[in-house]
């Protein structure tokens, strides 16, 4: 499966010099809790909910302060076409929750480990039905061996 079949929405993003406060607010409205940040179409950070506290708000940054100040850089990607294997691979060896998901360079989307475990989780409620319904109701055909 390639990565791009698991991308549930286009990903937001953000001009490096827009204010913390307009991407808190931006993260609200969209229902995500992390922003690309995008210069001529080109990503160039990503911050999340928590780099919004941690290196805002805890920091004593006025809400004007701009998003460059706050975001990471540089962004692990993953590019749309390859095998998820490959952003399961990213995950683990970065130690990252959300990977910006290319194509040709630019942003599309954000892929992240909640959207692979929702994911998995299906999958396995999937698998489980021969299981739960032979556990639920076992078959009696006859007398068991001797």
């Amino acid at each position: 499966m390639r990565t791009i079949e698991e991308l549930r929405r286009s990903g937001v993003s953000v001009e490096p010099a827009q204010t913390i406060q307009s991407c808190a607010a931006i993260m609200e409205q969209a229902g995500v809790g992390a922003l690309a940040v995008v210069r001529e179409g080109r990503l160039v950070g990503i911050v999340t909910d928590r780099d919004l506290v941690r290196r805002g708000l805890a920091q004593g940054l006025p809400p004007y302060a701009t998003v460059n100040g706050v975001m990471t850089s540089p962004v692990v990607t993953v590019d749309a076409d390859a095998d998820l294997d490959a952003a399961f691979g990213l995950f683990r060896s970065h130690a990252v929750r959300r990977l910006a998901v290319l194509r040709d360079g630019y942003f599309i989307g954000m892929i992240s480990v909640d959207d692979l475990i929702v994911d998995i989780a299906s999958d396995l409620r999937d698998l489980s039905w021969p299981i739960r319904s032979e556990v639920l109701m076992p078959q009696h055909d006859g007398p068991a061996p001797s």
